[in-house]
């Protein structure tokens, strides 16, 4: 289960060509369950094992307003957004029941998703990502878990807000999305009994978001995306699992970096 203040006129997304078996998954943990809160802010994500391999940032302020959506024509190829805008990925679909379709990444949903993680990484406002990250809707039908909402809300969005942070703060000036890498060689599909699910999902590991800062092309990663309905969204963008309420990047690298590795749910 991969985004510059400055916004692109023209993104691009690639595939890995990593090879075309697809790889065998590791069923990891996605973390367990989050109390059921009524405050706000979300309530701390529990403590969990150590990512591996990350750069981190300290924690930030509190969520912005929820955009508002701009429509966008579905035939458009390099979608655009601005600081005003995210972009439609799949409107209500959270709500409806789950597919076997393996996502593919030249599709008008995975490259708005992609927009509108990039938007929210150069402003710093969560918020701007949510079309493209992972329904909270569906992810009731996912997890067999007491208050799978709670969960959501306390640990999965509380955690991307942290880390879209974390990122925009590794950007400079002049940061421009280039493409987005994911490897597909390392899709699985997850089976129902793992990590707590009563539903499967196709799972990707470590896509990177390639970007130009000043002509020197640089990367950082996307932990987990996962399928709904076939299209890719975001759940993990910085690490599956954290020690503290700090904002993590995923291998931040000069150049493309290197995708993945293959494993996990």
């Amino acid at each position: 289960m991969r985004l510059s203040r400055q916004l692109p006129s023209v993104m691009r997304v690639g595939v890995a060509l990593a090879g075309p078996a697809l790889a065998a998954v590791v069923l990891g943990g996605c973390g367990g369950p989050a109390a059921p809160s009524s405050a706000a802010p979300p309530s701390a994500p529990p403590p969990s094992a150590p990512p591996a391999n990350t750069a981190t940032g300290a924690g930030s302020p509190p969520l912005a307003a929820t955009p508002t959506q701009t429509a966008a024509s579905a035939r458009s190829a390099s979608p655009q957004a601005s600081p005003a805008a995210v972009l439609p990925v799949a409107p209500g679909a959270g709500a409806l029941p789950q597919t076997r379709v393996l996502p593919r990444t030249d599709s008008v949903a995975f490259r708005h998703a992609m927009a509108d993680l990039w938007l929210a990484v150069t402003t710093g406002n969560p918020r701007f990502g949510l079309p493209g990250f992972f329904p909270v809707a569906a992810y009731e039908q996912v997890k067999a878990i007491p208050y799978p909402v709670s969960d959501w809300q306390d640990r999965l969005w509380y955690d991307f807000g942290l880390d879209v942070r974390a990122a925009h703060r590794l950007l400079g000036s002049g940061a421009a999305l280039d493409r987005v890498i994911v490897p597909r060689a390392y899709a699985a599909w997850v089976d129902p009994g793992a990590c707590y699910n009563k539903i499967g999902y196709w799972h990707v590991p470590g896509a990177r978001v390639v970007y130009r800062e000043h002509g020197k092309e640089r990367s950082f990663g996307i932990a987990s995306l996962i399928s709904w309905r076939g299209v890719w969204y975001v759940v993990h963008l910085g690490a599956v699992q954290r020690t503290g309420l700090t904002g993590i990047v995923d291998q931040p690298a000069v150049g493309p970096g290197i995708p993945g590795p293959p494993g996990g749910c």
